[in-house]
């Protein structure tokens, strides 16, 4: 009887054991983002980003995006399996606006040429921002836009570099040089919130709680707020902006290929800019 006992509550042990281990692994798998985009999704959203006409040629790679990602846990993991690929669809498709090598007639269409560069051509200013004594600029430096989401100002370098561990307002190169850090600071943009900005992915996954400001400007929540976050100064509440209009026609192919619907309120021309 004891030998039986003993053997009953070994297996008893054992299943609870290989019950747990399985549990682990199945929560790795669901934490990963690696769960929502495999390389083979990665590569046939980003058809071209490796193209020789690229200047960003073989600098976006997946293992990079991968392990950013795993610095924003939250990212892509919050909310319904809708929600989590409808995030990563909206944050892949703005990322590939800002660094678009597409045109009208391109191969593949227009909406496959995402992260075609990795910094600004041509900038019209060092994005220097001298009243901002928070964040001073460093003398010789430029600010302009680099990485996914374009990273630009001081302001935006300064807080970006202290939070990810990087030297932001001495070395802004670091983001058109390092393919990780790049993938970082697009990221953090995503993921922080800048009053009396709203962070996108609180947008995107439906904890934005609009103020009475937020209502009066019609910044509803949606797709067209999150551009309003990127760049709603340049591109809102202007009709039938073509810089908007790319930036769903990105986010429509995308959502197409996680089999997601898109939500509603994709453009924001009827919203004021927060700025």
């Amino acid at each position: 009887m004891a030998s039986s006992a003993y053997t009953f509550l070994s297996f008893i042990f054992y299943t609870i054991f290989l019950s747990f281990g399985l549990f682990k692994a199945e929560a790795r798998r669901f934490s990963d983002i690696s769960s929502l985009v495999s390389r083979g999704l990665y590569d046939s959203i980003f058809l071209h980003k490796d193209n020789s006409a690229c200047p960003a040629k073989d600098f976006y790679t997946y293992s990079s995006f991968i392990q950013a990602s795993r610095c924003f846990p939250q990212f892509g993991r919050t909310g319904s399996s809708i929600t989590r690929k409808r995030e990563v669809a909206a944050f892949l498709a703005q990322i590939s606006h800002e660094t678009t090598g597409g045109w009208a007639t391109a191969p593949d269409g227009p909406f496959a040429w995402g992260l075609c560069f990795k910094e600004e051509v041509s900038p019209q200013s060092n994005y220097c921002d001298s009243s901002n004594t928070q964040w001073p600029c460093s003398p010789g430096k430029s600010y302009k836009g680099r990485g996914p989401i374009q990273l630009s100002w001081n302001y935006n370098y300064g807080p970006a570099g202290k939070a990810l561990g990087f030297d932001g307002l001495n070395n802004p190169d670091i983001v058109s040089n390092s393919s990780l850090i790049a993938f970082k600071t697009a990221l953090w943009f995503w993921m922080t919130e800048q009053k009396p900005k709203p962070s996108c992915h609180n947008v995107m996954v439906g904890k934005y709680k609009p103020t009475a400001a937020d209502v009066k400007a019609n910044r509803t929540a949606g797709y067209g707020l999150v551009t309003n976050i990127i760049n709603g100064g340049l591109e809102c509440g202007i009709p039938n902006d073509g810089r908007v209009n790319d930036r769903i026609g990105y986010f429509q192919r995308y959502a197409a290929l996680f089999n997601v619907s898109t939500g509603s309120n994709l453009d924001c021309e009827n919203q004021k800019s927060f700025n």
